[in-house]
């Protein structure tokens, strides 16, 4: 079997003088129709149209209409098969001089074996069609993939955080730029646009960081975040009028990633009321009193404020300044005693007698004096001691069943009697002091018939019932002026 089916027919010159012998494209000879439309697909002009664009030998042939920020991939270059021996084709970029310089050296046994493969060609012109074919076909696919490629490279500028660059994306929409790039996005972070969004080719996208601010404003406390860089931007940002106010840093200064603690009083009016006079100030005051001191007022010894002097001093707020002066005073009170009961079975129901009388105690107190704008108040106390405890008083309690009667006395007038001595009143004194109660007994004569204590500390009952044992054993004569009541 000939070797011949595995040799590729690269043509190095005909052996016939002519146009199509000189062509760098085909070789020097006259390829079947199949092969000139691969060479047309492969890029390298129109056979024949010499000198006219896209013809072979001209630059124009091969120039790139775009070149984006990346390089297309260069296309391998088609494998050389062939008999040891042969010349291989010429690259697409070699001009029709250089061809024909190639062909003019040739000698005489190339153009015989140039005129042999020539004619082997025509005998089996059906296998170079399918070797050139492939390539074609691969070279169509690669171009039309390019230009797909190119349609969807878009040029996009991205900001992130004031830095800015341009770059070339296949992204879609804005959210797919960000995770091609890795850019990492926050809850409190602003993307514009926003996530989602589609982009084309010269759009601008910009990433703002949010960065967190412990503020204190006018005395409250929070969180806020701000895409700001410096702390004159964020107070703008968050709408807190700068003007004559207090911050605790530097306008101008930059706000890092980490955030920043930050302290502002904002400028306001405040009213201070004080010796009889309104003063009316603008003021960043932290405190009251700074605000009064502000006013050009100054607080003596015990002069306070009507608000706490530490408290924050709000925008059209009115304080009043209260000029205190006074002093101390300790006065001694009497500390009431307690009384004792204890039954006694040798007393009548009824009868309660003193067995030890009662002492009060006594305490010291001091009481603080104030006079405010001129005006005394209630003494305040601010201590107590006590000098001296109270003694409490025992009484002893009757539990005695009392007698009905006494024989030979109950018919007689009691009533009358009692009225005529002490107006009917069992507490009854006289003016000596020494008789008391219904009847009039003197104390020796009561504790006589069985009395304790005094007459007039004793109930009625009893005192009526010692008045008729009294009368048993001597009869009227002691109510010598009202004894004859008892006769009606």
């Amino acid at each position: 079997m000939s070797n011949s089916q595995y040799e590729t027919y690269e043509i190095y010159g005909p052996a016939h003088a002519g146009p199509a012998c000189t062509d760098p494209v085909y070789g020097g000879f006259d390829a079947p129709p199949a092969d000139l439309h691969s060479a047309e697909m492969l890029g390298y002009g129109t056979p024949g149209a010499s000198g006219k664009p896209g013809a072979p030998g001209t630059p124009e042939a091969y120039g790139d209409t775009y070149r984006p920020a990346y390089e297309v991939p260069t296309l391998p270059e088609l494998p050389r098969q062939g008999t040891p021996g042969d010349e291989p084709l010429p690259e697409s970029g070699t001009t029709g001089a250089r061809a024909g310089a190639r062909a003019a050296s040739r000698t005489g046994s190339h153009r015989r074996s140039a005129r042999r493969r020539k004619t082997r060609y025509a005998e089996r012109p059906d296998g170079s069609m399918r070797r050139l074919l492939p390539q074609a076909l691969v070279v169509a696919f690669l171009a039309g993939g390019t230009t797909a490629f190119v349609a969807k490279d878009k040029a996009i500028e991205l900001n992130v955080d004031g830095k800015a660059r341009t770059l070339h994306t296949f992204a879609d929409d804005v959210t797919e730029l960000l995770a091609e790039e890795g850019v990492e996005i926050g809850a409190h972070d602003v993307v514009a646009p926003g996530p989602g969004t589609e982009i084309t080719s010269g759009d601008e996208v910009a990433v703002h960081y949010a960065r967190p601010v412990r503020l204190t404003l006018d005395g409250h406390r929070r969180e806020v975040w701000t895409t700001a860089h410096t702390v004159e931007g964020a107070l703008r940002q968050l709408g807190v009028r700068q003007e004559g106010a207090y911050v605790s840093t530097s306008r101008s200064r930059r706000i890092g990633r980490e955030g920043l603690t930050l302290d502002v009083r904002t400028e306001r009016t405040v009213t201070i009321m004080a010796d009889g006079r309104a003063r009316t100030v603008r003021t960043n005051a932290a405190t009251v009193r700074e605000a009064v001191e502000e006013a050009g007022i100054t607080l003596r010894g015990q002069d306070t404020t009507s608000v706490p002097q530490g408290s924050f001093p709000r925008d059209g707020q009115t304080v009043t300044v209260l000029r205190i002066t006074g002093g101390k005073e300790v006065r001694e009170e009497v500390i009431p005693f307690q009384v004792r009961r204890t039954e006694d079975p040798t007393l009548f129901k009824g009868t309660e007698v003193v067995e030890r009388a009662g002492e009060p105690g006594l305490r010291r107190v001091t009481y603080s004096l104030r006079t405010v704008n001129g005006v005394k108040q209630k003494p305040r106390r601010v201590r107590s001691e006590v000098v001296r405890e109270p003694r409490p008083q025992v009484v002893k309690v009757g539990t005695k069943p009392r007698p009905e009667s006494v024989q030979g006395a109950d018919h007689l007038d009691w009533q009358g009697l009692a009225a005529c001595e002490s107006g009917g009143r069992p507490d009854a004194v006289d003016p000596s002091g020494t008789y008391g109660g219904l009847y009039q007994f003197d104390t020796h004569t009561w504790q006589a018939l069985g009395g304790r204590g005094r007459p007039q500390d004793a109930p009625a009952a009893e005192q009526t019932y010692r008045a008729k044992k009294l009368y048993v054993r001597r009869g009227a004569s002691p109510w010598p002026h009202c004894g004859g009541r008892l006769r009606g």
